[in-house]
């Protein structure tokens, strides 16, 4: 065999098509039944694919950025939405309003089976129910340790096994363990892109009201501010721009100072709710908040801003204003916790991309060793960026490890 790919989620069906496209004799192995079940439960069922545009700068990383920025431009995203659309055979569809794109279909599920269609016609074989648990240099190329079965040995090795989020979906971190006894830096893993509890929950009778928000977080130098929609929960916050945050407050988790999360609640800034409250009329300021935010959220704010929903602008003292003002647009969102890996849409951290060559993703410790996907240390924002890295990287694995093997 010249080319194992472990792990047939998106990255590693993607660099076992390009693997096997370079001419490999290749094989991708799979511990579940099948493979590929992020793609089928990402955007709602519906996979968004990709994103609109691609901003680099929204990578999260702990390696050199400069080497984050080779890898996602060895693809470009227009290349990426080419292939999928002429070659995948899997038109796309823009949502302007999320930036988003998605399958025409709306289905994930046709997104998995044209991907693993392609696969098989590009002459990749696939080898389900194979958990891997070891792999080693040898004789010139790599051994792989299957539990229960033969070991298998290849010219080279993709390591695609993905993080440790959602791992009812086969993710266990065992393949960030292979790399670290294969002396790889592993940087810490954390949840990422994960919703955010607080004990008590001060809003939980908020849970379902929705809206657009601009959030920031901050715990020293670590910052990160989003904007998009906000979603109350029973335990906490959820919705993209909460998700685009959490790693800012995951990661102050015990420390000494854990993060501050403040939400402007409308697109009006200070200035803007100011004028707006200002004494005049004899409209009440329950009716002026209410015209921009949820009516259940505007009672929430008045009540915490101490202010009865029956109070005029004309009787509202200067306190009150600044007190609601700040509400509005610089509200302290209450944290005690996030829901872990159970809900992360990805793993943080992971192997140091100092450590693979940016252009082939083969391993600098380890010759014949690619690896890509969640294993390594970068993650985007929801919307499309992480499938982008997944598919940017799996192609440049398989093609390195195709062009080592043959």
């Amino acid at each position: 065999m010249n080319v194992v790919v472990i792990g047939a989620g998106a990255a590693g069906a993607m660099a076992a098509i390009w693997a096997a496209s370079a001419g490999a004799d290749t094989l991708l192995l799979e511990r579940t039944a099948d493979g590929g079940r992020k793609i089928l439960i990402s955007g709602g069922g519906r996979c968004n694919i990709l994103p609109v545009r691609a901003d680099e700068s929204r990578f999260v990383t702990g390696s050199p950025r400069h080497l984050l920025r080779k890898i996602v431009r060895s693809w470009p995203l227009q290349e990426q939405v080419a292939f999928f659309e002429h070659e995948a055979g899997i038109p796309l569809v823009e949502e302007v309003e999320s930036a988003k794109r998605f399958p025409v279909s709306q289905r994930a599920a046709d997104v998995r089976e044209r991907l693993f269609g392609l696969a098989r016609r590009r002459g990749v074989a696939l080898r389900a129910h194979a958990r891997v648990t070891d792999v080693a240099p040898d004789a010139g190329g790599w051994r792989i340790e299957i539990a229960g079965q033969d070991p298998l040995h290849a010219g080279a090795v993709i390591l695609a096994t993905g993080g440790l989020s959602v791992p009812k979906t086969g993710s266990d971190g065992d393949g960030l363990r292979m790399a670290g006894r294969l002396g790889h830096t592993v940087h810490d893993t954390y949840p990422a892109l994960t919703p955010l509890v607080a004990d008590p929950a001060p809003f939980g009778d908020l849970a379902g009201v929705s809206l657009p928000v601009a959030i920031t977080a901050q715990a020293g130098p670590m910052r990160a501010r989003a904007a998009g929609g906000f979603l109350f929960t029973h335990r906490g916050y959820s919705g993209p721009a909460v998700l685009d945050v959490s790693h800012v407050a995951v990661r102050s988790r015990g420390s000494a100072t854990p993060a501050r999360i403040e939400v402007c609640w409308t697109p009006w800034d200070a200035r803007a709710w100011d004028a707006a409250l200002r004494p005049g009329g004899a409209r009440t300021v329950a009716a002026v908040v209410g015209r921009q935010v949820p009516d259940r959220l505007a009672r929430a704010l008045l009540e915490r801003a101490g202010i009865d929903r029956s109070r005029t602008l004309s009787n509202l003292t200067r306190d009150q204003r600044l007190r609601l003002v700040d509400a509005l647009t610089r509200a302290e969102l209450p944290w005690t916790g996030d829901e872990g890996y159970r809900k992360a849409e990805v793993t943080g951290g992971g192997v140091s991309l100092g450590e693979v060559h940016p252009g082939t993703l083969e391993s600098r410790r380890c010759k014949g060793l690619f690896l890509c996907g969640e294993m390594l240390d970068a993650f985007g924002p929801i919307g499309g960026y992480n499938f982008l890295w997944a598919w940017a990287t799996g192609r440049a694995a398989g093609l390195g490890a195709a062009r080592r093997s043959i």
